[in-house]
């Protein structure tokens, strides 16, 4: 993101807005295969929730383990109190606290997202009508932030491709746009003129259609805190994750390549397609490593070098061929 205070951010992170590791719920993973041309994740078994105690007592969202490759990631999850308090949601505030501090306001219930644009089915669905469109998944991915942190969430919903399906694509569609609820009787951010509102993101629509990409309604076994982008939010994994809209209430089906929030705000330093490339630097700091939010050390929190698409190139990097990367910021 481009706001950046003394209190956050890739430069001068606080040492008091890193807390302690701990695992989320005594949740167990582990690994076994191998790949025949040399190691890689073969397979995974489903991690086990441990206890049925709902970590932020929210109303509980089950799923069953999901089957899509690269949906589970085998690294630790980031603690609830850590992925609930540490967020970037700038309808809300832009420093991290400000979510968590304000998103009460939000009303969930009645919520519709609009689909609209060039498909044969558009409509308006509530969100119980989305709960209940395709079978709910858990998936646990990486998630990245532009500005060089990261987090391992668990997530619940389903492709985004069980919804594209249902409101059949015409020929001429060729990018899907979201858009984030702009209230600002309930989104006291609104008032900054930081961005154009309402936030508006897009993809490909290859890359709306791939497997990983999730219609999120869950976290942590959970509905979806408001900070974390209540009731429903987009989660793509190998995108920076100011690519995942959230608090949708619109998707629209476009021709014409969609004009994005941070896109408009600073195109010299937020392209389209935005994919996670250590690679390519932002053009104020490196992209190179990133420190894991939860694992302590402030200032001099050691840092792991960031991967490829975010770790998903096995998954993801045929959308991208032939084309040049260097170019994707």
């Amino acid at each position: 993101m481009i706001i950046r205070t003394d209190r956050d951010g890739f430069v001068h992170p606080r040492s008091s807005e890193i807390t302690p590791r701990h695992a989320y719920l005594g949740r167990r993973q582990w690994l076994a295969g191998l790949a025949a041309a040399g190691v890689a994740w073969a397979s995974r078994d489903a991690w086990a929730q441990a206890s049925p105690t709902r970590p932020g007592k929210l109303a509980a969202l089950p799923g069953k383990m999901s089957t899509v490759p690269g949906a589970t990631t085998v690294e630790k999850p980031t603690s609830y109190e850590d992925a609930t308090s540490y967020n970037n949601f700038y309808e809300f505030g832009t420093d991290k606290s400000d979510p968590l501090r304000y998103a009460g306001t939000l009303k969930t219930r009645p919520w519709t997202v609009e689909v609209e644009g060039l498909v044969n089915k558009p409509g308006r669905f509530d969100l119980d009508a989305l709960l209940k469109l395709a079978p709910m998944e858990e998936r646990l991915y990486r998630l990245r932030c532009v500005e060089g942190w990261s987090m391992v969430l668990p997530w619940q919903g389903y492709s985004l491709a069980e919804l594209i399906k249902r409101v059949e694509p015409q020929g001429s569609a060729k990018y899907v746009e979201f858009v984030t609820l702009a209230d600002r009787q309930q989104m006291p951010g609104l008032r900054a003129n930081v961005l154009e509102w309402p936030y508006v993101e897009g993809l490909r629509l290859d890359e709306a259609q791939h497997p990983l990409t999730l219609l999120a309604f869950g976290l942590y076994g959970e509905v979806l805190p408001n900070q974390n982008g209540a009731p429903v939010r987009l989660v793509v994994p190998w995108k920076y994750g100011f690519k995942s809209g959230k608090s949708l209430v619109k998707i629209r089906f476009v021709e014409k390549e969609p004009r994005t929030s941070w896109n408009l705000a600073a195109p010299q330093e937020y392209g389209f397609f935005s994919n996670v490339n250590p690679q390519v630097a932002h053009p104020r700091w490196s992209q190179a490593t990133e420190r894991r939010i939860g694992e302590g050390g402030g200032l001099f929190a050691k840092r792991r070098p960031t991967l490829m698409f975010n770790g998903y190139e096995a998954q993801v990097g045929q959308l991208y061929a032939g084309m040049d990367l260097r170019k994707f910021y």
